[in-house]
């Protein structure tokens, strides 16, 4: 198939002969793109001088990001199923999540020297070490991606890029751990109605490495060996972290403690921010067995904006991706009366961190789904915001368990 174009063609079970082509193909090179935007921050400070540069990538990510979700708009087309197959085993698409890859890397080593060589102002340094977390954030899109392929090379391609934020417990927690208890009060991954972000974080972010050091002690008990063994998945990155966050220091001196610090919980705060707004609320229902159902894909929030979805692997597409975590990003599909975010995920962060105004606007979206239909016995609710919302909707409709 040619790189920049290709088309694809099967024959549906009625007989008909049908041909597609993917209109995004070329633009899915974005993903690919976007990693570099902190080094435009870098080139501009060294070409002006002017420590505030270092700041534009943010106003790219909050700033334009969303505009141009705002300005383009959705993108509801699917690829018809009878293609998928071909779709999927077309190189081009993993060959781009593989090329992302070192690009974080060398993202954070080219922020990293920036901030070792130059004499920063203190407020300088922290915008820029900001940056560089909020970028590296991003790559655990492409981690997420990778680590659900279930073959030796993108398994530990996940590791190298996991690395780079610090973040190598993610794939075994995500799989393992999240994918299982999705939008359960028992997922510490499932945000809870009337929970803001900043307590959610509290429960999400050592609830992720806790779970995953068990789920992966348990993997290696079974196989007769100890949690602390090389096989261990989450040492494994973990250790690539070390190496490249200890030469760093080694490289650039005591300021990259700093750095790397900043650099670090900014990139567990994308993380985060994601998690939030992904399954806020969202509740499966229990069965007579006990058991909760299968997760659905109104299980998940979606959203279809065209320009943040490029940008992040079609991550967006959350709801297909749980209902069918295999799935390749390129064939992630759109359903109607799905649950839909108002904004892409950059649009959405900002919300968030504001939880009035969060909270005015997904608490109504929320109990409007038709699967609701203001019945929150019917939504994972936070024990600690029972009272609130029964002054607000009445105890008889809070689902109490």
């Amino acid at each position: 198939m040619g790189l920049l174009a290709a088309q694809y063609t099967a024959t549906t079970p009625d007989g008909r002969r049908i041909t597609w082509r993917d209109g995004k193909r070329l633009a899915w090179l974005l993903s690919v793109v976007y990693p570099l935007v902190p080094l435009l921050g870098v080139a501009l400070h060294a070409r002006t001088g002017e420590p505030a540069m270092l700041a534009v990538p943010l106003l790219i990510g909050y700033g334009l990001m969303p505009l141009l979700d705002a300005l383009i708009g959705e993108d509801l087309n699917n690829p018809p199923e009878e293609v998928v197959p071909q779709l999927e085993a077309d190189r081009y698409y993993r060959w781009l999540t593989w090329l992302t890859v070192p690009l974080y890397f060398v993202t954070l080593i080219v922020c990293a020297a920036w901030a070792g060589t130059q004499d920063l102002p203190w407020w300088a340094l922290l915008i820029l070490a900001y940056v560089a977390g909020t970028n590296s954030g991003m790559g655990l899109t492409t981690g997420h991606e990778l680590g659900h392929k279930h073959n030796a090379l993108e398994q530990w391609l996940a590791k190298l890029i996991l690395a780079v934020p610090a973040y190598g417990h993610f794939t075994v927690e995500h799989g393992r751990g999240h994918h299982r208890w999705v939008s359960t009060p028992e997922d510490h991954a499932s945000a809870r109605m009337g929970e803001s972000i900043y307590r959610f974080a509290l429960r999400e972010l050592p609830g992720g490495i806790r779970r995953a050091w068990q789920l992966e002690s348990q993997r290696l008990a079974l196989l007769g060996f100890s949690p602390w063994s090389w096989r261990n998945a989450m040492l494994q990155s973990y250790a690539i972290t070390a190496a490249l966050q200890l030469g760093l220091i080694a490289a650039f001196g005591p300021v990259m403690i700093v750095f790397l610090a900043v650099h670090n919980v900014v990139a567990w705060w994308q993380l985060t921010s994601a998690n939030y707004v992904e399954h806020y609320g969202l509740l499966r229902a229990k069965l007579p067995s006990g058991q909760y159902e299968a997760p659905q894909p109104h299980h998940s929030w979606n959203t279809n904006h065209l320009v943040t979805n490029l940008a992040l692997f079609h991550l967006q597409r959350h709801s297909d991706h749980h209902a069918n975590p295999s799935r390749r990003y390129q064939s992630l599909r759109h359903f109607p009366d799905l649950p839909q975010l108002p904004s892409g995920y950059f649009g959405m962060f900002t919300l968030a961190y504001f939880p009035r105004a969060w909270f005015k606007v997904m608490d109504a979206r929320l109990l409007s789904l038709p699967h609701v239909q203001g019945d929150l016995s019917k939504v994972n609710v936070d024990p600690a915001a029972r009272t609130r919302l029964e002054s607000i909707y009445g105890s008889q409709r809070l689902g109490l368990r």
